[in-house]
Parts: C-alpha cells; structure tokens; sequence
C-alpha cells in the first residue's frame, strides 16, 4: 500500500471513530506512521485529508449499492453496518460536526449525497419501471435513519426500515 492509501486508511478510521474536530494531526502522524511533512505532503490540509477521506468512502459505499431491487437495498446496507459498524452515516456526522463550514468536507457531503440519492432513484425506477421521486425520498429517509438509529438499536433498524420498504414498494406497485 502506498503512503497516500495508507494515510487514507488511517484517517477514515480516526475520524469515523473519534470525529474531525477531535482528530489531531499529531494522532493522524502516528497513525499512519509517517512525519507530519510527509503527512502534508500526501493530504494538503486536514479538511482535504477529510474530504478525501469522504470521497474514499463514498467510493466503496456506492460499489456496495450495485445492486438491483430495494430490498437488495437494504441487505447491502446490513452487510455495510455490519462490516464498517454502526456509528451512523459518516457523511452526515462529518458535515454536522463542521456545521457546513468547512468547504472541502461541505461538498464532498453534497456530491455523496447527490449521488446516492441518483443510485436509489434508479433502483427504485427500475424495480417500478418509472420514475417514482415521491418514493425515492421516502427509501432515502429509511435508509438513513436505519443508519442512525443502528447507533443504539442494532441491525433490528435495518430489518424494520426493510420491510417499511417492501410495504412501501408494494404500495406503488398496485
């Protein structure tokens, strides 16, 4: 692994676990084992390590929603918790930690949202076969409150937000 996808490891489980605000960069160093020149070197500042970071998790969050049915939807979205643990969505808990101020972290959020939001609008106009934005939004509120409420409920969030889906679903089908 080369230094930049090292240091990018190592930053995403600093800040996924202890924030942005928290995270130093001395603790960012020593985590990814290199000085803090070679450190600014391979990041620039801590926003554009954070919004790498972003943009990194982003990357293999969508790769996990190639799937083709809501209800996929949500089994990838048990195997994400369960793989990366239930802390929430870190989109979420990074643009609310920096209240939006922070330009690089502001936009990453955005364009990960924006393209989440596109990915589940083709899942459902493709299960439905026809656009359905109403819908959409409503998948997308499941979702990310079953990611929130995982925090302390556990994986029974997702099975609930799943089968609200499938209602859902069922609904717009007749």
């Amino acid at each position: 692994m080369d230094k930049t996808a090292t240091l990018i490891t190592a930053a995403e489980k600093l800040f996924d676990r202890h924030g942005y605000m928290a995270t130093g960069m001395d603790r960012l160093t020593e985590a990814a084992q290199m000085s803090s020149r070679t450190l600014y070197k391979h990041a620039g500042s801590k926003a554009e390590l954070m919004a790498t970071v972003l943009r990194e998790r982003d990357r293999r969050f969508m790769a996990q929603l190639d799937v083709a049915s809501v209800d996929a939807l949500f089994a990838a979205l048990a195997d994400w918790i369960e793989t990366e643990g239930a802390r929430g969505c870190f989109f979420l808990r990074s643009r609310a930690e920096t209240g939006g101020d922070t330009p690089e972290i502001a936009d990453a959020v955005a364009a990960h949202k924006t393209t989440f939001r596109h990915r589940v609008g083709e899942i459902v106009s493709a299960e439905l076969g026809r656009d359905d934005p109403d819908l959409t939004e409503q998948i997308i509120v499941l979702i990310e409150g079953a990611t929130h409420a995982a925090v302390y409920r556990g994986a029974v969030s997702v099975r609930a937000a799943r089968a609200a889906a499938a209602v859902l679903m069922d609904g717009a089908r007749t």
